[in-house]
């Protein structure tokens, strides 16, 4: 026989399935008639009255039944023994749709495309930060006689190209002469590493190069030194019009905040370890304009290497196990892509 607290949080569970599907209050009469609870409705009214009591649940204004608080999902979602796997279809989506990503800004984009899909909430993917990165290569492509495009890739996959001026003409033994010497300065260096490295060249290289390579240190190490880390990608906002019962005073402040890069950041920030998954609902946010909604979010890159957070953000009425499901698939996935893997 299942104690007095486990019948209570089945109570609780039951509630919170009802609601989340059906966007209105729970009766007990309701719980009884669609779950197999296995106990009379007076013992469903007493949990009901208990759960109430303990702050778990609560009863709106205008209604007779009862919906989840923000303590209620917490425990809900704390009590998750098992995440219900992605279909076989779901997986094979997610495979189908991110192996066709170009680059890095392909990959992101389609991510945050396909997160706001699976959950139907806001998704929202941070750029891989930098701090850890090392550069893969560099190219050195003549577009005329005097003019450069340096081409910079990173092995999270960012490539980031600059086009330089030389102010001299260059022939392809200069060229060629400057791609060898940038790649053995740079090549399987951390960024950081690598700027300070790249601000020496001039000096190093032989007398008639000096000038032209001045120019290419200027232009590369402000591709080094900037830093992306604060760029998001967001996507389906929308959704969140969907559910505007649920945000009855604060949908405009939601928007506003996801426009403010700073907020979205620090609610990523929370998820610093790759394939775990941090749930903030509701008041345990600590932005005021985002505590009528819940953030799943999830650090990606591989078990050695934080690259970045990605996440979703809707109502506390949400799909709690799929969501965090779909996250925890679509962050393995684009870690195991950046990785090389």
């Amino acid at each position: 026989m299942a104690s007095a607290d486990e019948r209570r949080f089945e109570v609780l569970r039951a509630i919170v399935a009802d609601y989340v599907s059906e966007q209105e209050p729970v009766g007990s009469k309701a719980l009884v008639d669609r779950h197999d609870l296995a106990v009379s409705s007076a013992t469903v009214r007493n949990d009901m009255a208990s759960l109430e009591e303990d702050g778990y649940i609560t009863q709106p204004h205008t209604s007779a039944g009862r919906i989840p608080t923000d303590k209620g999902y917490r425990l809900f979602v704390d009590r998750l023994s098992e995440i219900k796997p992605l279909s076989t279809a779901e997986r094979r989506a997610i495979h189908r749709f991110l192996d066709g990503a170009n680059d890095l800004d392909d990959v992101l984009r389609r991510s945050v495309r396909l997160l706001a899909q699976l959950t139907r909430q806001v998704a929202v993917v941070q750029y891989p930060t930098l701090t850890n990165s090392t550069v893969r290569h560099v190219e050195v492509v003549p577009l005329t006689s005097a003019r450069l495009m340096l081409v910079l890739i990173t092995d999270t996959g960012r490539v980031d190209q600059r086009t330089v001026e030389l102010g001299d003409v260059l022939g392809e033994e200069s060229v060629a002469l400057l791609r060898d010497q940038l790649n053995n300065a740079l090549a399987g260096r951390k960024l950081a590493d690598a700027a300070a490295k790249v601000s020496e060249l001039p000096e190093q290289g032989p007398p008639e190069l000096r000038e032209v390579m001045t120019r290419v240190a200027t232009t590369l190490v402000e591709s080094l030194v900037e830093d992306p880390e604060d760029r998001l990608v967001l996507g389906g906002t929308a959704n969140l019009t969907n559910s505007v019962a649920d945000f009855p005073d604060s949908l405009r402040e939601v928007l506003e905040a996801l426009e403010e890069q700073v907020v979205v950041l620090k609610l990523l920030a929370a998820a610093r370890n790759p394939g775990s998954v941090t749930v903030r609902i509701g008041e345990e946010n600590e932005d005021a304009q985002m505590r009528s909604t819940s953030v799943v979010s999830i650090g990606y890159g591989s078990d050695d290497l934080l690259l970045g957070g990605m996440g979703v953000v809707g109502p506390t009425r949400m799909d709690y196990p799929g969501t965090i499901a779909a996250v925890r698939a679509v962050a393995n996935y684009v870690g195991r892509i950046l990785a090389g893997g």
